[in-house]
């Protein structure tokens, strides 16, 4: 008040003129000289604020204020508050803002103010066309309330940031990286380049936060070449910057969501992910990409044998290869009497299940544990 009066006396006897004064004080011209008329009016009363002590016409009724504060300690507490905002306008119709909604809530102690952000950091450009670059990584968390941490293994493009393919397991690998690629290429095509971490799954790195050898490709490495997918390396976190910041939002959302649908199972949780989150996601966080058009192209071929871990071995004296503490017995085959001392290539898929060839012929498939799964085998010609 001191210093409004100051700035009016100053202004009246001549010593700063009428924008002078208003910069003095911080505020526009125009409100200067609404003040300068009150002052002169009613002097220095005229310069108090004459809402004060009036209820503002736009304040929400306080039973709205006790529904909302009730609504997000009994139901919706480990929401954010943006995730809370959102179920009370689908939920219940709410029609007040989100502005309003977080204040509420930070004035009754139930979320804290966030802190100021950092300096502002200019992002990547985003690919011009889906299916330019998708990248693929996991997350640990606990995903389901009151359970021990598990994967959450997330495909999703560049261009738009929609997720293609969303699961948990109970540990990331090669198995679950083969499972992401699957469901992409199975329903969108073959993309152009995959950019992902430099787990030992991905990448053999000869020296500890070195450079990848991709001269020694690991099998997700050697089916990414065999469809011809460039296959990008990441050096830090800020550059997968993108991919962090998706799983920033699915550890705020996804574990209120699954508990308040009741879901405490790996598979329940799967197919929630897949036949309902996945597409309330997208249409949430997902944008159009900068060009119209896609880089995905068309894939008819088989993924089985291509997304699969390959190794070679030899056949034993007894018709027998050993892999991995198992023991794979070769049947009778048509077309030969024996494969002792043969090279053959076992094919391990991501379910766990196994196959023997002999070039291009499928000797036999067998279970996870090694059991032969009797079936039978056509003959086939070599390619």
């Amino acid at each position: 008040m001191a210093r409004y009066v100051e700035a009016l006396e100053r202004y009246r006897g001549g010593r700063l003129s009428c924008m002078e004064a208003a910069e003095f004080l911080g505020i526009s011209e125009r409100h200067f000289r609404r003040l300068r008329e009150r002052y002169e009016a009613d002097g220095a009363e005229g310069l108090i604020d004459r809402r004060r002590g009036r209820a503002s016409g736009r304040r929400a009724p306080v039973d709205r204020i006790e529904f909302v504060v009730e609504q997000y300690r009994t139901r919706y507490w480990d929401f954010t508050v943006k995730h809370f905002h959102e179920a009370l306008q689908a939920e219940h119709g709410f029609a007040l803002g989100y502005t309003w909604t977080k204040t509420v809530l930070q004035s009754r102690g139930l979320v804290a103010i966030a802190p100021r952000r950092s300096a502002h950091r200019k992002k990547r450009p985003r690919r011009p066309l889906p299916g330019m670059m998708l990248f693929q990584d996991g997350s640990p968390h606990p995903w389901l309330a009151g359970q021990a941490p598990l994967d959450l293994i997330v495909t999703l493009d560049d261009a738009t940031s929609a997720v293609y393919s969303i699961f948990l397991v109970e540990e990331e690998g090669t198995a679950s990286s083969f499972r992401g690629l699957d469901e992409v290429i199975s329903q969108h095509g073959l993309f152009s380049s995959l950019y992902t971490d430099r787990g030992s799954h991905y990448f053999t790195t000869p020296k500890a936060g070195g450079k990848v050898d991709k001269g020694q490709p690991t099998q997700v490495g050697r089916a990414l070449a065999e469809l011809r997918i460039e296959h990008i390396p990441s050096y830090s976190p800020e550059a997968r910057g993108r991919m962090e910041r998706v799983f920033g939002t699915l550890q705020q959302r996804l574990p209120p969501l699954l508990r308040l649908n009741g879901i405490t199972t790996v598979e329940a949780a799967n197919r929630y992910l897949a036949d309902t989150y996945l597409c309330e996601h997208n249409a949430r966080f997902a944008v159009a990409p900068a060009e119209e058009g896609s880089a995905f192209v068309p894939f008819a071929a088989g993924l089985r044998d291509i997304l699969c871990s390959k190794h070679e071995r030899v056949v034993g004296r007894d018709n027998c290869v050993r892999y991995d503490g198992r023991i794979l017995q070769i049947p009778e085959q048509r077309h030969r009497h024996h494969f002792v001392k043969v090279t053959v290539q076992v094919h391990e898929y991501p379910d766990g299940t196994i196959a023997l060839f002999h070039g291009p012929r499928r000797l036999a498939g067998y279970t996870a544990d090694g059991g032969l799964i009797r079936e039978e085998i056509p003959i086939q010609s070599a390619a």
